[in-house]
């Protein structure tokens, strides 16, 4: 990939895009970036920009994407709207913000090819992909974490670019002109990185060593016109993979099933597979008894129906953690970390914000924070995780999700469901004859509600089954202020 004095817009001026203009900058593009919002409320992007980099906000001018060479999509951008799909009728290069940091790292005069590790999945992605982090460095492999957890790749690699602790030397060993700017690090091990389905729209080369499939369920429907869609655009994740790479999949998940049978077995170079369950023994990672086990049919480890852990020793709680263990467990593995490794991240990983986070427990009530379960099969999974009688704080900006979905688990679980943001009339539909539902007027409202209406061992769960844009800027600054209602409460003391 040349990039010096190239022309190259970037789309989006969200953190993957402010990430690649400034290594494309760094690299000696001339470079644009384009958002339909204007400069005063991108006012706090705008500030993390190189100097060099050209702004066209408020729109999408058509000019610069039909002179461009090249046209850098954020995960956010549609790839059907009008300037970017006349430019690939065009025959100008589109990729994405995840495609063009692979591009770059992949630069052939490198003798050392640094192995991608990729989860995708509807839920539990940040959680499994951090983990899988988290073993590997437990095993002392050196590894760049990135991607739709919350660091775009290519600012990372700009991190490592900028301090000078990654450079690119041409075949020779003298350094190239864009030695400042390089694509490999020689003591880095693997690459570590949590994909969006928005992001597998837009590859092209994107070849994983190891990836995994978490689930698949309705999520992002106001962007795909159909399921199907969702799930193509998962399946992206094997797209380029080859027999030498390995997929985990989810063999309880009837979607992910859905799409090897249709997408994978079709494919004349495949991948091999591997499986993680609940609910059987496979080949890959499994859970029965109360013990998870790995049984891989090769030596990676040596191991066969050998045990890893009790789940009661695994510090992160809930069924889909469960799962998220397994997956990033049979992934560490196949990247031949070592066991002893995996097992002492089991017992140590404490999970991440947002993601059923204890807040305090007030009056013998605990308030828990599941800001992160911004669709309905997030939500599902977190009600399957409590024994306890719920109260669930659910609304939002609505992304076309199946509310009815939560009706059995509401009836059998939740003894009130308090609504707040766009959605709440919409949910309430779906659950006013399962369950008590009460609409507030704000997230403080609906903590109040929520405390008056619960008992001693209830838990009031926030996990909203939308996205947050309605009412907050994301779902962290949502986590973020529960978290601080949560903290004003008075107890009866």
């Amino acid at each position: 990939m040349e990039l010096k004095g190239k022309k190259i817009t970037v789309v989006g001026l969200a953190r993957s895009g402010v990430g690649a203009a400034n290594l494309l900058s760094e690299m000696g593009a001339a470079v644009t970036v384009t958002d339909i919002k204007s400069k005063d409320k991108l006012a706090g992007s705008i500030k993390k920009l190189a100097p060099s980099v050209r702004l066209a906000l408020g729109g999408h001018p058509d000019d610069l994407f039909m002179s461009a060479d090249m046209i850098i999509v954020s995960p956010g951008v549609p790839l059907e709207i009008k300037p970017i799909a006349s430019a690939k009728a065009n025959g100008i290069k589109v990729i994405g913000e995840l495609e063009l940091a692979y591009q770059i790292l992949q630069k052939s005069e490198v003798e050392k090819q640094i192995p991608f590790l990729a989860v995708t999945g509807s839920n539990g992605k940040s959680t499994t992909t951090t983990l899988i982090d988290h073993m590997l460095r437990k095993g002392g492999f050196k590894t760049l974490l990135g991607g739709n957890i919350g660091n775009a790749l290519t600012e990372e690699i700009y991190k490592i670019v900028t301090s000078n602790k990654l450079r690119v030397t041409s075949k020779n060993s003298k350094m190239a002109e864009d030695s400042s700017l390089v694509t490999r690090h020689s003591s880095l091990d693997f690459i570590v990185v949590e994909v969006s389905s928005f992001q597998l729209e837009a590859i092209e080369k994107f070849r994983p060593h190891i990836a995994s499939i978490l689930n698949i369920t309705p999520d992002h429907l106001d962007r795909y016109h159909a399921m199907s869609e969702y799930s193509n655009a998962k399946a992206q994740i094997f797209l380029n993979q080859q027999g030498t790479d390995f997929l985990v999949l989810n063999a309880d998940d009837p979607e992910t099933i859905k799409v090897e049978s249709e997408k994978l077995k079709v494919k004349s170079n495949k991948p091999k597979i591997l499986y993680f369950s609940r609910k059987m023994e496979v080949e890959g990672v499994y859970f029965k008894d109360g013990i998870i086990y790995s049984n891989f049919p090769f030596s990676v480890p040596e191991t066969r129906n050998s045990e890893l852990i009790t789940a009661d020793r695994v510090k992160i709680k809930g069924v889909h953690n469960l799962e998220n263990a397994m997956a990033a467990s049979a992934m560490a593995l196949l990247a031949n970390c070592p066991q002893e490794a995996v097992i002492d991240s089991l017992r140590e990983f404490e999970g991440l914000e947002h993601r059923l986070e204890l807040v305090r427990e007030v009056n013998g009530v605990k308030y828990i924070n599941d800001s992160k379960g911004t669709n309905v099969g997030a939500v599902v999974k977190s009600i399957e995780s409590f024994n306890e009688p719920l109260i669930l704080i659910a609304g939002g900006r609505d992304k076309a999700g199946d509310f009815s979905m939560l009706r059995n688990p509401a009836a059998e679980k939740v003894k009130a469901v308090v609504l707040i943001g766009e959605a709440a009339g919409k949910i309430q539909d779906a659950l006013r004859d399962v369950t008590e539902t009460v609409i507030a007027r704000d997230l403080k409202e609906a903590v109040t509600l929520s405390s008056n209406l619960a008992k001693k061992g209830d838990v009031v769960l926030l996990s909203p089954a939308c996205a947050s844009f309605d009412m907050f800027q994301d779902f962290e600054d949502r986590g973020r202020q529960f978290k601080k209602i949560v903290a004003e409460l008075r107890t009866n003391e």
